[in-house]
Formats: C-alpha cells, structure tokens, sequence
C-alpha cells in the first residue's frame, strides 16, 4: 500500500428521485443499490466501497430526503440527516433545476448546521442544453458555498469519472477500512430482498410499492448442485393490495419473481429458485416493532 493511501467516508445526499442509487452503481460498477422511478425507493443507507492505488472511498447512498407521513418517513430522514456528521463529505445530487426549490432550501438548512465539505453534483444534464446548466450553476452558486459543483450524467456515465478524482482532493491519509476486492457490506439476503422489491416498484401502481416490504425467509445452496433455493415475502398493508400484487391467475407475483430472479442470478452467480408469497400486515409502516422486524436499522430509530 502507498504510503500516502487516502481513505474516508462520503454521503450522497439529495430529494427523492434525483438519481443518487443510479449515480453509486454507475461509480461502483455494479448494482447494489436499487433503482426506480417512484420517490422514497432507498429506505436504508447502502455503503459500497471503491479502492484503488490512490485510495478507498467508502459511499453512503441514503433515503430521499422528504416531508414524512408515517414512521417509515420520519426514520428515512433521520437516516439521512444522521450522516453530515459521520463523513468527510457531502455530495449533494440535484436535478437540473433553474431555481432553488423548498425542498433544497431545507437540505440547505441542515447541511448549515455542519462543516463537511459539500460537493454539489447537479444530475442529468443530458437532458438540458450547455447554457441551462451554466443557469443551474449560478443559482445554487448563490444559495451555498459549495467546494465544488460538478455537472454528471449519472445514468450515461458522463462526468461521473471526475467525482472520484475530486473527492481524493478532500480525503486524508488514512487506513484501507475494507477489503480491496469488497464492493458493498449489504448482506447478501438484504439485497436480494431489496432487488424484489425493485421489480415490485416498476410493475406496481403508485400506491402500492411505498406501502410493502421484502422479507428472506430462507436462502439456501442446495447441495450438490449450482442452485440457491430462495424462499421470500411480500408484505403489504392491504387486502386490495394483495391482490393487485398476485395479480389474475398470479401474473403480477410470477413477473415480480421472474424480474427479479435475473438480478439474484447476476449478484450470486449461480441459479436461483425463487419462491414468493404475499402477506397483509396493516399500517406497518407507523409500527416501530415492525419496521425493525422488516430489517430497519434499530440504532438509526432510537
């Protein structure tokens, strides 16, 4: 290892649905963190880690940052705001947005109260032209004194090379926390569970994916032979919605499983058997006992 070896932690931070999950597995190469087009689909924060000859940098990829409804609302804001003070910097995703909105003035408000560098990454500049995003630029310029503002396309992989470049700048001298070979400290079962309830988010109506949760009931190699038996829950809020979720004659749950399967193949590199049943447990999005049953962090409740 180098004798300068830099190494530190960093949050990506941001509103719901800015692309803070597609901008961590676009830097990490791989999938980790799931993605969708609904708001609130991070729930937990997600670390993965990249290293290399310069350094290790160790991503935290958190909720969206939100006005909560419910217990699950308010913990996923607690889980967000909780890092500005656990890392070394701040990367803040925004879209690319001509004027501050509210809902960034009170990021704005939170990230006052701390001193980590704060690198502001404005998102999908793909879809506006040069001059708008110098106007972006201008109007958060005015709004916080950021180190850096950097424009990306996290999902075409534009720019996304220079934040890792950038961030060493900003870390010291430090120990390699992590295995150089270590990509993600997710369990294996938790993301498994959270590749499920991606598939749930993109075929399901609006309503239903922020009211289920994904539970591993068993995960399992069978012996012999290339294959983990998987055997999971859905658990949903409603009886309507267990029925939407099954689907006529179980279409809707067959698709979810068949989707998802792909994914589970890919992360552990043999065959999946995938079996997936659906449970009602009303309002267990306001329930502490079953939101730390269904695998939200204790510590981050409290």
């Amino acid at each position: 290892m180098l004798n300068n070896f830099k190494s530190g932690f960093v949050t990506i931070i941001g509103r719901p649905n800015v692309g803070k999950s597609t901008l961590m597995n676009q830097i990490i190469g791989q999938k980790i963190a799931i993605m969708s087009d609904k708001p609130q689909t991070t729930r937990n924060k997600i670390r993965t880690f990249i290293t290399t000859e310069e350094g290790q940098i160790i991503f935290i990829d958190t909720p969206g940052i939100h006005k909560p409804k419910h217990k699950l609302g308010e913990f996923m804001n607690k889980t967000a705001l909780d890092t500005f003070r656990e890392v070394d910097v701040v990367l803040w995703l925004v879209e690319p947005d001509m004027k501050v909105g509210k809902g960034d003035e009170y990021i704005i408000e939170q990230l006052q109260r701390v001193k980590t560098p704060v690198i502001l990454v404005i998102n999908k500049i793909d879809k506006i032209s040069k001059d708008e995003i110098l106007q972006v630029i201008a109007a958060y310029k005015d709004a916080y004194d950021f180190a850096e503002i950097i424009p990306i396309s996290a999902l075409k992989g534009e720019n996304t090379e220079d934040i890792t470049k950038i961030l060493f700048q900003y870390l010291e001298e430090g120990p390699q926390f992590f295995d150089g070979d270590m990509i993600t400290d997710q369990p294996e079962r938790q993301i498994v569970a959270e590749l499920i309830r991606e598939k749930a988010l993109h075929l399901l109506q609006q309503e239903i994916p922020h009211g289920i949760a994904v539970v591993i009931d068993r995960m399992k190699d069978r012996s012999n032979k290339d294959i983990v038996d998987i055997d999971a829950t859905i658990i949903c809020e409603r009886d309507s919605h267990k029925g939407i979720i099954i689907g006529k004659q179980g279409a809707m749950l067959k698709k979810i499983g068949t989707r998802a399967r792909i994914d589970i193949e890919n992360l552990l590199g043999s065959k999946v058997n995938l079996k997936i049943w659906v449970k009602i447990k009303k309002n267990w999005r306001d329930s502490d006992f079953l939101l730390k049953n269904y695998g939200f962090n204790k510590k981050d409740m409290d």
